[in-house]
C-alpha cells in the first residue's frame, strides 16, 4: 500500500528589531485531515496574538499533489476585540472552510499522528525524526525518514536587523534504497508571506494511505517575544 505521509516543520522569523518582553504566542496546530482520496489535507493554527490580544484562527487547504493552496485559502480570520474568545473566531474559520471542503470529510479522514515535538520538546532532535508509518508491530512498512538543513539568507530584503535569517532544506531518506536522500522542499529566497525566519526545526508526521504530505510551522518574534505559526508543503511517495 502507497502512504499518504505529513511532516511539520517549525519556522522561527523575526519581525521585531527591540524587545522588552519575550512572551510570544505558540499557535496551537489541528489537523483537521484529508478528503477521502488524499488529494487534499487540511489543518487549522489558532491562538491569541501576544501583544494585541487578538483571538485568531487560520485554515490551509492544499493539493497534495501541486503542493499548492486551494483557490479561496487559507482562510484567515481575526476578531480586533481582546475580549473575544477563541470559540468564537475558530467557528467563523471553519463555516467559511466548509465551502472548501466539508468537515465532516476531513474528520472521517484524519490519519495518524505517527511523530509529535512539541515546541516545549528538549530532547528531541529539531532536525530529524524517523517513523513507523503505521501503528503496526512488527512493522510491515519502511519507516519514514526526515532531515532539515537550515540555509543562511541573511540578504533577504526587508529583514536586516532582524538577526540571523534562514531558509530550510527539507530531504526524506530512502531506507529501502540504502539510505539514498530525496530532496523534498529547498529555499531559494523566503516568501514574503513567511516574514523574517531564524529557525527551524521538524515538529510532526501525520500519515494516511495511498499518498504522501507534508507539513511545516513557522516560530517567528512578534510584537513581545517568539511565536510559532504553522504553514504546509507537499508531496509525495
Amino acid at each position: 500500500m502507497r502512504m499518504l505521509f505529513l511532516f511539520a516543520v517549525a519556522l522561527l522569523g523575526q519581525f521585531a528589531t527591540s524587545m522588552a518582553a519575550r512572551a510570544g504566542d505558540v499557535a496551537q496546530l489541528e489537523i483537521l485531515g484529508f478528503t477521502k482520496d488524499g488529494s487534499v489535507f487540511a489543518f487549522e493554527e489558532y491562538g491569541v496574538q501576544d501583544g494585541s490580544g487578538f483571538p485568531y484562527a487560520n485554515r490551509y487547504y492544499i493539493d497534495t499533489s501541486t503542493d499548492s493552496f486551494l483557490k479561496g485559502t487559507p482562510i484567515r480570520v481575526r476578531l480586533e476585540d481582546e475580549n473575544a474568545k477563541l470559540e468564537a473566531v475558530r467557528l467563523q474559520a471553519r463555516q467559511k472552510g466548509e465551502a472548501i471542503v466539508g468537515e465532516a470529510e476531513l474528520s472521517a479522514n484524519r490519519g495518524i499522528t505517527a511523530g509529535f515535538n512539541p515546541v516545549t520538546e528538549l530532547s528531541a532532535d529539531p532536525h530529524r525524526i524517523a517513523v513507523n508509518p503505521r501503528p503496526i508491530f512488527s512493522a510491515v512498512d519502511q519507516p519514514l525518514e526526515f532531515r532539515l538543513d537550515e540555509l543562511g539568507m541573511n540578504n533577504t530584503q526587508g529583514c536586516e536587523s532582524q538577526g540571523e535569517i534562514n531558509g530550510f532544506r527539507l530531504l526524506r531518506i530512502e531506507a529501502q534504497d540504502g539510505g539514498t536522500t530525496k530532496l523534498l522542499h529547498e529555499d531559494k529566497a523566503i516568501p514574503k508571506s513567511r516574514g523574517c525566519p531564524n529557525g527551524y526545526r521538524i515538529g510532526a508526521v501525520q500519515t494516511f494511505s495511498m499518498d504522501s504530505l507534508s507539513a511545516y510551522a513557522v516560530r517567528q518574534y512578534g510584537f513581545e517575544g517568539p511565536d510559532f505559526r504553522w504553514v504546509a508543503v507537499t508531496g509525495r511517495l
